[in-house]
Parts: C-alpha cells; structure tokens; sequence
C-alpha cells in the first residue's frame, strides 16, 4: 500500500506539473509572445482557446489509454501517458514566438497542447487505479485521495516553477526565462519512468481477471446510467477548480493585482486543497461519498463570487485567503471523494475506461470555463455573470450526484 500511494502521488504530480504549466504560461506568456500585439483582450481569449484544446484531445488519450490500462495492465498505460507528456512539454520550451514564425508559433502550439491532452486523459484513472484497487474497501476513500494529492502538488510545483522565473527581470523573462520550467520536463519525466517501473500491478489484474476484448464496447452497453451521471457530477468540481486555477489568473490581473501575489495564492491554496483532501476521503469513509461531494458543490457555488471579489480587493491577505477557502474547502470537499466513489462504479475489467471516460469528457465539456468566463468578463464588465455560470455548473453537478446511488461499501460488504 506504501509503495502504491508513492508511486500515484509522485507519478501524478511528475505528470500534472508538465500539464499546469500551459495554464500559467497561458494567461502570463504565450498572450503577449505567440499572437500579434495590439489588442491583449484578443490575445488572452486565444491563449485560453489553445488552453481550452488540451482538454478536448483528453477523451482520446482516455479511450485510447483505457484500452491499454484494461487490456494489458495499469503500469503500461501510466508509463506511456508519462513518455509522451514529458516530450511535448519539453517541445514546447524551444518553440519559436510569434515575431520570429508568424502565425506557425501558434499553430505549433495547438498541436503540441493536443499531444499534452492525449497523455492527460489516460492518466487520472491509472493513477487513482493504483491506489485504489489496492486500498482495504473501509479506507477507500481516504487512500484514494492520496492520488488526487498528487495532482494538486503537480500543480503548486508548476506553480513555483512559474514563480521563480518570474522574479527574471522582464526582459530576460519574455526572452527566455519562461522556457526554462518547461524544458526542466525532461528531468521530470526521466525520474517519473524510474518511480512508475518500480510500482506493483494493481490487485484485480494480479489476480488474472479477464479483461474484455473492447473494453470501452462492454462499458458503454453494461453503464451508460453511470457514465452519464458521473459525467454530470464532475462539472461544478472541475468548473470550480478552473475558475480557482486558471480563470483567477486571468481576472486577478485585469483587476490589477499583483502576479506574484497571485501565483503565491493559487500555490497556498493548492498546498490546502492537497492537505484536506484525504481529510474529506476518509470522512466519506464515515459518512458516505455522495453527502461529502454534495456539500462540496454547494460551498463552491456559494463561495464563486465572494472569490472574485477577494481577488479585486487589492489587499494580499484577502486574495490569498481566497485561494485557501476555494481550494482547501470548497474543492477539496469534491476531489477528495472522487477517485474513490468514481472507483466504486465500475467493474475492474473496465474500471480503467470507465474512469477515463467520465473524467474526460467532463473535461471537455468545462474545459472552455476560463474561455468562457473571461468573455462573460469582457462583455459585461462584471464577475456576476462568472459567479452565475460557476453555479449553474454546479447546480447539475449536485443533481447527478443525487441521482447517483451510495457507492461506499457496507459494513457487511467491507467483512
């Protein structure tokens, strides 16, 4: 079990801190170096589209690497996912800008956050997967958000990254500091293949199950009720942590704070949100999954416009207050739970695909909420209508998690 949480929290934020990098770089870098000058507005909403891309190539890498977490094992698909990450990002630190391509820097962009998607979207279920199938069944909750752990301080070290550049004078930044967190990936991503050779298969597929022959055929006949209400249960939580991660960055400096306030918030506020989120597995072990994710739901679409608000108080302590209520409360309350109940509705033969397929294409779906709050933004000149739209997000969460059965174990399940 040891061996199993290490190898999930280290591999996940090896992997995620190549992932969250494009986020910062988005809203800090790549909307004043790979698109023509002149008009900001314009240039942020296209880094945001090309942000927003990452997440539409994640349903793929899901399916694909399902397959391969189904079918051959969990380790072979987790070491792929780390393999092809590691080399689009480290691709990206020597692209070329816009002023020495033209419109080719970020075309090449486009298709380098495509392959970053492909490797992204097989890699949330084999990381909880680890875990998850190797936990006791009345622990479940509390060692499978271990895995989520892994994802967060995936991105405070991007973060950090981020922050350390940061401090370049901006010359040297623009010029060629920003490329350094990127091309620090290859260092990554070699300890990252090292970690995951040496994490053990996990418990169903040691035990000779038989995976089916097309194992996303067999998922989408035997558990489309599942699918589709898992799907649901996922927006308000990852449209939530979009608004708290990527959007904040975006909104925070049109308002004019400080950037490295800022990053200094979103790493606080991840630092919290990895801290509580085994606190919120294991009360789901006591208390059930759905009741935990729904009150997580419920203070996030609470807490949405009281968030932007903090942001453009001007004051430090209140923005980064906000990002460790936001993160440490709200979302930790939903992703905490998560990798567990997602774990708990589905078979082992399919598990892997089953968790790729809700997970991503959520994604998918919420994955334009940075694009789409900083039009609302613009058009309307207030962060009401962000705040309405984050709520309306999780108001469909919490009715799908309602409809969705208990899935933690029974006392007599667990004996």
């Amino acid at each position: 079990m040891r061996r199993a949480v290490i190898g999930s929290v280290v591999g996940n934020a090896l992997e995620w801190y190549d992932f969250f990098l494009f986020s910062a770089a988005a809203a800090l870098v790549f909307n004043q170096l790979f698109f023509p000058t002149g008009d900001r507005t314009a240039a942020s909403l296209a880094a945001l589209s090309i942000y927003a891309v990452g997440f539409v190539a994640r349903p793929v890498g899901g399916l694909v690497f399902g397959h391969v977490g189904d079918r051959y094992g969990r380790k072979a698909a987790l070491i792929w996912t780390l393999s092809i990450m590691g080399v689009a990002t480290f691709a990206m630190g020597l692209l070329p800008t816009y002023e020495q391509i033209g419109w080719w820097a970020p075309a090449l962009l486009v298709v380098l956050r495509l392959v970053q998607g492909l490797a992204a979207g097989g890699e949330w279920g084999g990381g909880v997967l680890l875990i998850t199938e190797n936990a006791p069944a009345h622990r479940r909750g509390f060692f499978g958000a271990w895995s989520q752990a892994g994802v967060s301080l995936g991105f405070v070290i991007s973060s950090l990254a981020f922050f350390l550049v940061r401090q370049l004078p901006d010359a040297d930044f623009y010029a060629w500091g920003w490329r350094l967190p990127f091309l620090a990936s290859i260092v990554i991503f070699a300890a990252g293949i090292f970690i995951r050779k040496r994490v053990m298969e996990t418990a169903p597929l040691k035990e000779g199950k038989d995976p089916a022959a097309l194992p996303v055929v067999a998922l989408l006949r035997r558990y489309p009720r599942a699918l589709m209400l898992g799907i649901g249960a996922r927006l308000g939580e990852n449209g939530g942590s979009q608004l708290l991660i990527t959007f904040s960055l975006v909104y925070g400096t049109s308002v004019g704070a400080s950037t490295d306030v800022l990053l200094i918030g979103v790493m606080l506020g991840m630092i919290c949100d990895s801290a509580m989120m085994p606190v919120f597995g294991a009360l789901s072990d006591r208390l059930g999954r759905r009741p935990v994710y729904m009150a997580g739901l419920l203070a996030m679409a609470a807490f949405a416009y009281p968030f932007l608000h903090m942001l453009g108080s001007g004051s430090t302590p209140l923005i980064i207050l906000a990002f460790v209520i936001g993160n440490g409360l709200c979302h930790a309350a939903m992703i905490g739970v998560q990798p567990a109940m997602y774990s708990e509705l589905f078979e082992p033969e399919v598990r892997y695909s089953g968790l790729a397929f809700v997970h991503e294409v959520a994604a998918v779906i919420v994955g334009v909420v940075p694009l789409i709050s900083a039009a609302l933004l613009a058009r309307y000149g207030s962060p009401v209508p962000v705040a309405i739209y984050i709520g309306v997000l999780c108001l469909l969460s919490l009715l799908s998690v309602w409809a969705l059965k208990e899935t933690r174990p029974t006392r007599a399940q667990v004996h």
